[in-house]
């Protein structure tokens, strides 16, 4: 009765097609001396088949109950099954198609990051905390999930952990109670959210509001006027306080610059946390990002990375690849914001930016199709580079003043929703008559070899 085994050829064992999640509530107690986690999860669902066996990721925890409802009636679980990161659990009588229903799993264990081919994702400890990198595959790690982008729903998150650490998730902080030695956190994500991007961090972080920073250029200031400034913030140990506001010092401006490109900030408010620990490289989640120490400086590296996370908020957050072939849109567009903010910050034009992306990329193999990477080679920087080469391209086809509005209509038109590459061909070319959107991305996505000449005339 199943549809498909899974969702994405990318990421095989995860995600179904059987049944549509709508919202997830997870209270979960965390005790940071042990990592140890307590939790129970109740996902509420929608089935798209007669539905005899519900199928979620979970790995490395021990799942201690589970029930199921639906119509307000509890339903008769035949058995349940956990092993291989995989959750089953068969039921007496299959529900019919289009039926809505809420399954509650208590769980507990000490989490873990998930190994595969992207290295270590999932829950990680940290010096003195935790920290979340959920992407690809990484949520199962700490909750049972229906673990592909294409599934996204609202969110609450209920974090019960030790006083005089602050946990920060997703979306508004709605609540927070005290009670002898713990605390208890409670967070809203209303706007639908992939499970990749569900986060916890956990550290000694104190929340401070960023006000008062310089605005962005002119036309965005304009773009701005209509609604008030987005909230903005950083989490941060007090340690790292002065290094911080220094370092993140340009955000208002950025988000200015990005609100004017791209439209509206698709979320209620953004924040920036900040680890003790050093990073590889920056993490997003929506409607925040996560940053390790060493990317506080003022270099073009460190700013390029603040930018480029700053932007998965509209490309990648509320705009999801359906499947992750189609990781270039995420990718590719946030690279090509790094460039905006180049040029934007007076650091460098964009048509110098593309032009370095080519050369680099003229001297490494011509092996790669990003617009079908595969799953090795999905986060590959030819993806990101090229991606954004590819971005330069439709600028230039569809002309200057057409630019930023298509951008702007493509953020609006699926805000919160998933998108193919497919749906960005056919709004360049209803925007844009005569454009051929495709034939103008077909080299940069679909071919191996690189086009001859960067794209010029941006």
């Amino acid at each position: 009765m199943s549809v498909v085994e899974s969702l994405d050829p990318y990421t095989p064992g995860h995600g179904s097609a059987d049944y549509q999640v709508a919202h997830y509530e997870l209270d979960l107690d965390c005790r940071l001396a042990s990592n140890r986690l307590i939790a129970k999860a109740v996902i509420s669902a929608t089935s798209r088949v007669k539905l005899k066996t519900l199928r979620f990721s979970l790995a490395g925890l021990k799942v201690g109950k589970v029930s199921v409802k639906s119509g307000g009636k509890n339903l008769k679980i035949a058995k349940y099954s956990h092993r291989a990161e995989q959750l089953l659990i068969e039921l007496a009588e299959p529900l019919s198609k289009d039926k809505k229903f809420s399954t509650e799993i208590r769980y507990e264990g000490n989490p873990a990051p998930t190994i595969g081919l992207w290295g270590d994702v999932g829950w990680e400890e940290l010096a003195d905390g935790v920290l979340v990198a959920g992407q690809p595959t990484g949520a199962p790690s700490w909750f049972p999930c229906n673990d592909h982008p294409s599934q996204k729903a609202s969110y609450r998150i209920t974090i019960s952990t030790d006083a005089n650490y602050r946990p920060v998730c997703n979306g508004t902080l709605i609540s927070r109670t005290t009670k002898a030695s713990r605390e208890t956190w409670v967070y809203e994500q209303p706007e639908p959210m992939a499970s990749y991007l569900a986060t916890v961090q956990i550290g000694r972080y104190e929340l401070l509001p960023l006000e008062d920073q310089p605005r962005g250029s002119h036309r965005a200031e304009q773009a701005a006027q209509a609604e008030s400034p987005v909230p903005l913030a950083i989490a941060v140990p007090a340690s790292l306080r002065a290094t911080a506001l220094r370092g993140l010092a340009q955000q208002r401006a950025m988000m200015d610059t990005f609100e004017y490109c791209f439209g509206r900030y698709p979320f209620a408010a953004y924040t920036v946390v900040i680890t003790e620990d050093e990073l590889d490289i920056p993490l997003e989640a929506q409607s925040l990002s996560i940053i390790g120490r060493n990317h506080l400086d003022l270099s073009w590296e460190a700013q390029r990375l603040v930018a480029h996370e700053l932007s998965h908020q509209w490309f990648g957050n509320s705009l999801t690849l359906a499947r992750w072939e189609d990781i270039w849109l995420h990718e590719g567009f946030a690279c090509y914001a790094e460039w905006i903010w180049s040029e934007a910050s007076g650091t460098m034009p964009i048509e110098r930016r593309a032009g370095l992306a080519h050369r680099m990329l003229a001297g490494q193999p011509q092996d790669l199709v990003i617009g079908a990477p595969g799953p090795e080679l999905m986060f590959d920087d030819r993806v990101y580079k090229r991606g954004a080469l590819a971005v330069h391209a439709l600028r230039q086809a569809v002309g200057e003043q057409n630019f930023f509005p298509l951008l702007r209509e493509w953020n609006s038109r699926f805000r919160h929703g998933s998108v193919r590459t497919a749906d960005l061909l056919a709004l360049a070319e209803e925007m844009v008559p005569g454009c051929q959107a495709a034939s103008v991305l077909q080299p940069w996505l679909y071919q191996a070899e690189l086009p001859a000449k960067a794209p010029q005339g941006a």
